[in-house]
């Protein structure tokens, strides 16, 4: 790194794709560090604007400069499979009341867009992973 741009905090928010404001989490969470927050904001809507609106994760580094920089993760699991699901959210009872269904090619293409995110290395890790996630929401596998 060069002379002055040591990390002075990391910052981890999720916010819409596309149509983040300086609103609450993003406006207080990056303020307190000395960010210029409509900079990010636009730097962030422009980079993201083919997720339109769905949920990803952001980790935003700060340096000493108060200049910052971004890397935006895939959407996660559990929005993209209420996406593929077509439900608005996950069941308060999953083992008793399911809410959907998805089926394995669905669960492979998740896994396949998550993958550089998972502490994995295949595929088929992946899909387990997903797997996992849409039990524990309901949402049944078929």
């Amino acid at each position: 790194m060069a002379k002055g741009k040591d990390v002075t905090a990391t910052i981890k928010l999720q916010a819409p794709g596309g149509q983040a404001t300086p609103a609450p989490p993003i406006g207080p969470a990056l303020g307190q560090h000395g960010v210029n927050i409509g900079q990010f904001v636009q730097q962030f809507n422009a980079a993201t604007a083919a997720l339109n609106g769905m949920l990803v994760s952001v980790v935003i580094s700060v340096y000493a400069d108060r200049s910052f920089s971004y890397e935006v993760k895939s959407p996660p699991a559990a929005v993209l499979l209420k996406d593929a699901a077509k439900v608005a959210k996950g069941s308060g009872v999953p083992h008793k009341e399911k809410v959907g269904t998805v089926n394995m090619e669905q669960i492979r293409a998740i896994a396949e867009k998550k993958l550089p995110d998972l502490n994995c290395y295949t595929v088929e890790a992946a899909e387990r992973i997903v797997a996992g996630t849409a039990r524990s929401m309901g949402i049944d596998i078929v």
